[in-house]
């Protein structure tokens, strides 16, 4: 098996596709212990990326898009990568690595760009694939592995977010220690179904407060929505944290509590791959059903509605996703939960 000097991996989408994608790094540093990994991504994804002990090195796309083409090529060939692999596909950047003469370049057959720009040439569809996204990815570098047959259950133990910050004090002293510490995140960013507020906040009603710290979190965006529709008139002895973290603050802030509920986002991921409790809630709709997108760690879970998906598969309201009771979610919630 050859051994390599540099890796780059190019994952340049969104947070949770970005933490899925950790375990491709995890694999390489196994099995090409001697390699520096570089990960190429999105600037917001950055802290994500940084947290991982398998990464060596953050590069990121944001400002090299803003150059011209062949300083792209010239940026690529100077950091000395002998391999790049294309786990989310990119014209520009494939050009870029090619033009940039990095010796073997790995990418899927399903880009016709790929043809002509690619040397290792895989044969992986994501479309309609009953494999999960984190093995669809392992399944991309197989060729670099010796002969491995990565499941979901390997993946747990191949995140690596150890590069933890420490929690600001202002965000350390809301952690109760007497109780479970449990961030609900009912919005999405338009990434996923959602569970919608009025749930959220029964589930809040449903809790003993006397055992369930619990906190909303997401951008300051949906913050307004939340006030606006409502919510927090609704949901019962919460504290609202939207807007107040940054992802980096919101990565310590998963690691401190205790769990999280979420629909398929970037935080679910987040929490998983931390060891927290993980409770993702889905619709039985491909590709955005569990089998694909789950949380994937020690103590993560699921809840999908036990019926086929039809009305509202081109809606944004999903009566499937609306159809789980916030009872279920507070049973599973127990099931996990040390008294």
């Amino acid at each position: 098996m050859r051994q390599y000097r540099k890796i780059i991996i190019s994952r340049t989408d969104s947070i949770g596709d970005v933490v899925l994608t950790l375990p491709v790094a995890g694999l390489l540093r196994k099995y090409h212990p001697e390699a520096r990994i570089l990960f190429l991504g999105q600037s917001y994804t950055r802290a994500v990326i940084e947290s991982c002990i398998h990464i060596d090195e953050f590069i990121d796309w944001n400002g090299l898009s803003a150059l011209p083409a062949g300083r792209q090529a010239e940026f690529l060939r100077n950091t000395g990568a002998d391999l790049i692999i294309h786990v989310f596909p990119r014209r520009e950047i494939a050009l870029a690595a090619k033009k940039a003469g990095i010796p073997e370049r790995m990418g899927t057959t399903g880009r016709l760009y790929h043809w002509y720009t690619c040397n290792r040439l895989v044969r992986l569809s994501r479309r309609n694939s009953p494999l999960h996204e984190a093995e669809l990815n392992a399944r991309l570098i197989a060729r670099l592995l010796p002969g491995i047959a990565v499941t979901t259950s390997a993946i747990p133990a191949l995140y690596g977010m150890e590069r933890i910050k420490e929690l600001p004090a202002g965000l350390r002293k809301l952690i109760d220690p007497e109780r479970f510490n449990l961030i609900l995140h009912p919005k999405s960013k338009g990434s996923g179904r959602e569970w919608g507020i009025d749930n959220f906040a029964k589930l809040t009603e449903l809790l003993p407060h006397e055992k369930y710290n619990i906190f909303i979190t997401g951008t300051e965006a949906e913050g307004r929505l939340l006030e606006e529709a409502g919510f927090f008139g609704k949901a019962r002895g919460v504290t609202n944290l939207t807007g107040k973290m940054d992802l980096e603050e919101l990565i310590s802030f998963i690691s401190a509590a205790g769990g999280l509920v979420a629909s398929g986002t970037g935080p679910l991921h987040l929490a998983a791959a931390l060891g927290r409790v993980a409770i993702g809630l889905f619709p039985p709709i491909r590709p955005i059903h569990p089998g694909r997108w789950a949380p994937l760690g020690t103590r993560a879970t699921w809840l999908v509605a036990g019926k086929e998906c039809n009305e509202c598969k081109n809606d944004t309201r999903c009566e499937c996703m609306l159809s789980i009771k916030p009872e279920e979610v507070k049973q599973k919630l127990e099931s996990m939960v040390k008294p």
